[in-house]
């Protein structure tokens, strides 16, 4: 199977939306967009589906779109996975080895994750990322990629991701649904990353800022490498139901102010600009004053920025970070946010656009804010395939991929387990980066 044949779909299941996106890798490594749908969200609350029914509905809508616009049918996907119940830990592990004369190979490094895939957790809850940060061989530190070398004792530090079973089980039901399996769920900030960041910011350290509807994801790295990773259970939804509350209006009526007239900064909104509100079933209208908008909109996200602050500081990296934040997400558009997060943590701040590694004419409707997660699903999931089979050996028969047009859609074999997923995955970068 080469490139042009090789199809990736994805699921962004959001609290504002559901996006549903497939996308194929040109030749010089660029990746086209060829559908992507969207569809309102009423089933999913700060990034947990709390409703299957409306999921499986908005799913279902985009799923139909998307195929009909790519003429592409896709049997499976990769779907992100965040909310609230998402939490991030350090551990470290380590192994013995019989011999220092026989090279490290790659089955040492799997036995190390498979370890850590057996670290005591909470009841209900499971671990969904297991992301190798660095090895110690024979008490050498800082080593990236320890195969091929000889040692006897060898360590890593891992940055273990952990979610609720039920919310994992409640997305996969949703997608099972319409009829699709599931690749792999993917830590949403860790899809944007991929989408928005640049090689140089992530080796500079950067913290990536991803601002949805009812959660904002927070990455930072440094070194090239994943060192915290944190959902914050809330985002650009609490601004407008203040919005609501403070001006007393309808919660369509608060979005629209927010997006059209709202401002980040209330001290440089004008004083004079009032906007007028239809009154609710031929009541008297309503003007609410832009400056008054302003310090609703900068109340809640200082409060949303502080979070995040605490979250960067908790890496032990916020005086590393060279790269600043980055803000993505659908929120990362309100007006003078960048001025907003610059003032209050003194630190660089740009928005990230998902078009680092779109080819070919770039669409404005898709090179957005909003779509970073979704594109950057797929970009996940071409790496997962790349690194897992090898586009052009033999070993695809085991990946189910869409065929273009009426083909049919050919399944294989069972996917390796989690760990060696992850594994796979690590080694692949880390190869890419040794010189």
């Amino acid at each position: 199977m080469n490139t042009k044949e090789q199809f990736v779909a994805a699921v962004d299941i959001g609290t504002t939306k559901i996006v549903s996106i497939v996308g194929q890798k040109k030749d010089n490594g660029k990746l086209e967009i060829l559908g992507l749908s969207k569809a309102l969200s009423k089933g999913v609350k700060r990034g947990v589906v709390l409703n299957i029914e409306e999921t499986v509905n908005a799913i279902q809508s985009t799923v139909e779109d998307v195929q009909l616009r790519s003429g592409i049918v896709f049997s499976d996907v990769f779907v992100g996975i965040a909310g609230q119940h998402i939490k991030s830990m350090r551990n470290r592990g380590y192994i013995n080895r019989d011999s220092s004369e026989n090279e490290i190979t790659r089955e040492d490094i799997i036995k190390l994750i498979e370890d850590m895939y057996k670290i005591p957790i909470d009841v209900g809850e499971e671990i969904i990322h297991v992301l190798p940060q660095n090895f110690i061989v024979d008490n050498e530190t800082g080593v990236k990629n320890p195969v091929g070398m000889s040692g006897q004792r060898l360590e890593a530090n891992f940055h273990i991701v952990i979610g609720q079973v039920a919310s994992a089980k409640n997305i996969e039901k949703c997608i099972n649904r319409v009829d699709l399996t599931i690749n792999e769920l993917i830590l949403e900030p860790l899809a944007s990353s991929e989408a928005v960041l640049t090689d140089d910011e992530k080796e500079a350290g950067v913290a990536l800022v991803d601002i949805g509807g009812g959660t904002t994801d927070v990455a930072v790295y440094y070194d090239n490498i994943i060192r915290h990773t944190a959902v914050i259970p809330f985002g650009g939804n609490v601004v407008t139901k203040d919005i609501k509350e403070g001006c007393a209006i309808l919660n369509r009526q608060a979005e629209s102010l927010k997006i059209q007239f709202g401002s980040a900064l209330g001290d440089i909104a004008p004083e004079d600009k009032v906007v007028t509100i239809p009154g609710i079933s031929g009541r008297d209208p309503k003007e609410i004053s832009f400056k008054s908008l302003a310090y609703i909109i900068q109340s809640r996200m200082e409060e949303i920025i502080d979070a995040v602050t605490f979250e960067i500081e908790n890496s032990g990296y916020y005086e590393k970070l060279a790269g600043g934040i980055v803000l993505t997400g659908g929120g990362a558009l309100l007006r003078h946010l960048p001025q907003l997060v610059k003032f209050k943590t003194g630190m660089d701040v740009r928005i990230g656009y998902p078009n680092e590694h779109l080819g070919g004419e770039v669409n404005d409707e898709i090179n957005q804010p909003m779509f970073s997660t979704s594109i950057g699903l797929v970009l996940k999931g071409y790496e997962y395939i790349e690194n897992k089979y090898g586009l052009d050996s033999d070993q695809h028969r085991d990946v189910k991929y869409g065929k273009q047009g009426d083909e049919e859609i050919k399944e294989g074999g069972r996917l390796f387990e989690k760990w060696k997923k992850t594994l796979t995955e690590i080694f692949a970068e880390n190869d890419a980066k040794m010189e």
